[in-house]
């Protein structure tokens, strides 16, 4: 589980949408996964076109995310001011996801909630800016994601890569079925899939060098579309990484 999210999480007091109405036990929390097969003896994800081409595997992935929250049925647009009731907050300032590659699923916080149908899951993919008074602090204290939203660390063809991107994009994810929140809930769960194995594929499935996705490289917008198209957001009440039946 990544501490860093965890504490800054919950220094934030994290109930800044809920209310002293909120049903005991009512509560959903937030959980991330690579969208990454099981575990394999060797860790990070492991790709390859076809036999003899070129081979790419995964060891760390950092993912800048703000504005996180869930949105009620009955509820338009959050990100509008002020922000109308409905619109449950997880985090607002820029928060860093280090992202499971081993197959597993990260559960970062849980919020109480209001009883009502959520049907939607936002958030917005981050560049960290220095001008910004919360991103100076979170600059301070994540320095490798100065102006960038995400870096990757593994290798290609045995030699190691580090792939950054200053992607900043707002994210709006359907759930389907909406999640239903009553009295006697008790808890559910929220996973995000990062869907890694897709973001370094060109359009038939070829593995590309990472490093051509970097600032400039010719790659560029193409992976950059690759990691927008593969995020998905689901129900996921037992944390397995894989969208409820």
């Amino acid at each position: 589980m990544n501490r860093n999210i965890l504490s800054l999480l919950t220094a934030a007091a994290l109930v800044a949408g809920c209310s002293d109405s909120v049903a005991p036990g009512s509560q959903v929390s937030l959980s991330f996964s690579g969208g990454l097969a099981a575990a394999s003896p060797n860790p990070g994800f492991s790709a390859a076109a076809s036999a003899g081409a070129a081979a790419l595997v995964i060891t760390k992935a950092e993912v800048v995310l703000r504005e996180i929250e869930l949105k009620r049925v009955e509820i338009v647009n959050c990100d509008v001011v002020p922000e109308p009731e409905g619109c449950e907050e997880f985090e607002v300032g820029p928060v860093l996801i280090d992202v499971p590659v081993d197959g597993t699923t990260a559960t970062e916080v849980a919020i109480d909630i209001e009883p009502g149908l959520y049907d939607e899951l936002e958030f917005e993919i981050h560049k960290v800016s220095g001008s910004d008074e919360e991103d100076a602090v979170f600059v301070a204290a994540h320095p490798q994601m100065a102006d960038l939203s995400i870096r990757v660390e593994g290798t290609f063809d045995g030699v190691p890569f580090t792939f950054t991107t200053d992607l900043d994009v707002e994210q709006e994810h359907d759930l389907v079925p909406a999640i239903e929140i009553t009295e006697n809930t008790g808890s559910s769960n929220v996973t995000v899939s990062l869907g890694l194995s897709q973001w370094f594929l060109d359009a038939g499935g070829n593995v590309l060098d990472p490093n051509t996705g970097n600032k400039g490289g010719e790659n560029e917008s193409l992976i950059k579309e690759n990691i927008k198209q593969a995020i998905e957001a689901f129900e996921d009440k037992d944390r397995d990484g894989e969208e409820d039946d």
